[in-house]
């Protein structure tokens, strides 16, 4: 499976009009052509999110996760109104988690770091009120993300989604029982400390995904991903951890469904 992407962008990139139903059926097509025959569908704000859980209640292939991004959060947009919405859109029953949520202290100012703390926070008692994942987005503030989840409580399963540090918060995540998920960043060879994080994961806390259009892996950096390109992350995957890539996909897969609950049959 591919365990984040935002078709919504992809579709938006690959279309002047913006969303085409056209579009999206021939990217989750190009997937299943290649084995991938599962996605999350991730919401950055409230337009996305509904968009997400759309398309999740029309194909058994889609899952969604709705939520508003912590840049978002840091300018603002988190209102009481948007987090509402996202509560609302909480209960749709393939709606299997909360996120992307979490804290960015590289794209956001300090002067919007406490907004998205609270944001966070209110994201993870939605999450657990529903009984669903979180999935968390961090770019240099994993201390931050940590005192957070140590003071509110992580939910059951919760995601460390494009996990990009190294192997000792791997292992400060992986002790708190967190889930790390895995993107085409591990295949660049100037992301070596992730790699080694990916290294010491294990395979019952470890998840894949393209976080599409963006974080291509190689040998395709330059174009847009997509998740028809996560085989490229699963073979890297499989040989940082010494497994074959079946018994691999197999494990990604038990993760993915013991996070997110069972999905309908993808097509064939």
């Amino acid at each position: 499976m591919d365990s984040h992407c935002h078709l919504d962008l992809l579709a938006d990139s690959l279309s002047e009009d913006g969303y085409s139903s056209i579009d999206v059926d021939s990217e989750l097509d190009a997937a299943a052509a290649v084995g991938i025959t599962r996605v999350v569908q991730v919401g950055v704000d409230v337009a996305s999110s509904q968009w997400s859980a759309d398309l999740a209640a029309h194909r058994t292939d889609v899952l969604a996760m709705v939520a508003v991004h912590p840049n978002e959060a840091g300018v603002g947009t988190a209102t009481e109104e948007a987090l509402a919405e996202i509560d609302r859109l909480a209960a749709q029953p393939r709606v299997r988690g909360i996120g992307e949520t979490g804290l960015d202290h590289f794209r956001t100012g300090a002067d919007g770091w406490a907004m998205q703390e609270q944001s966070l926070r209110a994201h993870i008692d939605i999450a657990k009120r529903h009984g669903i994942a979180l999935m968390i987005h961090t770019r240099d503030a994993y201390e931050d993300m940590l005192r957070v989840l140590d003071e509110e409580g992580a939910p059951g399963h919760t995601v460390l989604h494009c996990y990009s540090s190294d192997a000792e918060t791997a292992r400060r995540c992986l002790d708190r029982g967190l889930v790390l998920s895995f993107s085409g960043t591990v295949t660049f060879s100037n992301a070596r400390a992730t790699a080694q994080a990916a290294a010491i994961t294990p395979l019952d806390q470890m998840l894949v995904e393209t976080d599409a259009p963006f974080l291509t892996p190689t040998p395709f950096r330059g174009r847009l991903n997509a998740p028809y390109l996560t085989p490229y992350t699963i073979r890297a995957l499989a040989e940082l951890t010494g497994t074959d890539v079946a018994t691999l996909c197999q494990r990604l897969t038990a993760t993915a469904e013991r996070v997110f609950g069972p999905w309908a049959p993808g097509p064939e």
